[in-house]
């Protein structure tokens, strides 16, 4: 017989714990993560799954785990937990970790990645496998360690750590995050991360030859330019060096303007540098506040094709310089719409750069169980979608607030297992759960007036 578990406010998150059971994520956890800490009432693991937990109600900071999690009982047991960790535990469990177990957890995300992404089973016969890479600056204070003076977006003499991502862009999946020191720049861990993804997705020689490239200007250096095409990459990005900016953009005397950006003016670079491969270079400038122009170099050696594939464009028939200086534009800024609205997903979705620890390796847990937490509501997400398209639109703060925090009340068996879900029928997507298809020994969604 059921036993009533009383309500909780974020009682649709049961589909991602049932989710999550059935793809055995906290199994595989438990089996390669050896965190080296006594257990005394909750093991290390049962901790990172209350951090878990408190990532998808909107907790930002560990501490909030006390208010958010610990006081849902019902929730707790939907992702199979019988009581909550007080924060200092859990915060004790986070800096026993070492650099072992991030390597742990790293693989554990590979596996996962390689059972469930969509980019792990790409069709590269079909269309090229297009991964954008860049980092992003998380604040931190100043006795963090590898916490450092380095470049922060809209910040001046502040402190953090640098988040390397590598973004499959078709997909919105996170397929390979780092965490380095705040004085790393994009230019110095580029190979690492692209390495690092090749293990990930199986990039072996024929694969790098249909996979793109697209990079942040931070990372166009030369060696890196050179490395990446000599393995058979595409690229895209800007040329870093601003003094090699200045000396390709010298020569030209003829700037063209384009129709929809009539403050940017843009031209073939005449004498290219050169790289192991050939490239195509163009200058773009445009004009500054005060006089003067700021200029930049687009470097790449991808086709007419695939930029108008890129840009999402059919390649016309009859083609003007006009339209292939706009394109090559829109391939590259679509960046904004790919890795960096990634980060700020996680940012205002996950608050990973609000969740700070002194220890880095605490951190760079929690950094990869924010990655874990993001790939499985995009693939939940998917799933959803295919009953109401519009939610594939949806960042993940809006996916937690208007999706996932659905009041209703869990049914456990006996034996503590969640059988049946009760929503509030009232609420709009309330409908989406019991559309979904499932086999009889799935979890039984009902709607009910609370």
């Amino acid at each position: 017989m059921n036993k009533y578990s009383g309500y909780s406010s974020h009682a649709s998150l049961a589909i991602i714990a049932d989710w999550m059971e059935k793809g055995a994520i906290w199994e595989k956890i438990e089996t390669g993560l050896k965190i080296k800490q006594k257990t005394i009432k909750h093991t290390p693991h049962e901790k990172l799954r209350d951090v878990f937990i408190n990532m998808l109600v909107g907790g930002k900071g560990v501490a909030e785990i006390n208010v958010r999690v610990r006081s849902d009982r019902g929730l707790q047991k939907a992702f199979g937990r019988k009581a909550c960790a007080e924060q200092s535990l859990v915060s004790s469990t986070l800096n026993a970790c070492n650099e072992k177990n991030v390597m742990e957890m790293r693989k554990i995300l590979r596996e996962v990645y390689q059972e469930f992404g969509q980019g792990y089973r790409h069709n590269y016969k079909k269309a090229y496998l297009l991964l954008d890479i860049d980092l992003t600056g998380l604040l931190a204070g100043r006795q963090a360690e590898g916490a450092s003076k380095g470049y922060f977006s809209g910040t001046k003499n502040k402190r953090g750590r640098q988040l390397g991502r590598v973004w499959s862009s078709q997909y919105e999946e996170i397929v390979h995050e780092q965490l380095y020191d705040g004085k790393v720049q994009l230019e110095k861990c580029l190979m690492d991360l692209i390495e690092a993804t090749e293990s990930v997705l199986g990039l072996e020689e024929q694969r790098r030859k249909r996979t793109i490239l697209r990079v942040d200007g931070g990372g166009g250096t030369d060696g890196n330019i050179n490395w990446a095409l000599e393995r058979g990459y595409f690229w895209l990005s800007k040329v870093k060096n601003w003094q090699r900016t200045q000396k390709l953009v010298t020569p030209i005397t003829t700037w063209q303007t384009l129709p929809h950006l009539p403050k940017h003016q843009v031209a073939w670079i005449p004498v290219p540098h050169r790289y192991c491969r050939p490239t195509r270079q163009l200058a773009v400038r445009w004009q500054k506040p005060k006089g003067g122009w700021h200029y930049c170099v687009l470097v790449f050696n991808l086709t007419n094709q695939m930029i108008f594939e890129l840009a999402g464009q059919n390649l016309p028939t009859t083609l003007s310089e006009t339209d292939l200086f706009s394109v090559i534009l829109k391939a590259y800024n679509l960046r904004c719409g790919g890795v960096e609205t990634s980060f700020k997903n996680s940012k205002q979705g996950l608050g990973v750069h609000k969740r700070n620890k002194k220890n880095f390796q605490a951190q760079h847990i929690l950094v990869l169980l924010a990655q874990l937490a993001y790939n499985i509501l995009i693939w939940v997400r998917l799933q959803l979608a295919t009953l109401n398209p519009t939610l594939q639109s949806f960042g993940l703060l809006r996916l937690l607030r208007d999706v996932f925090s659905i009041p209703g009340a869990f049914h456990f068996d006996e034996h503590d297992r969640l059988v049946s879900l009760t929503l509030n029928q009232s609420h709009r997507f309330a409908s989406l759960f019991i559309s979904l298809p499932r086999s009889p020994n799935d979890l039984l969604v009902i709607l009910h007036e609370i």
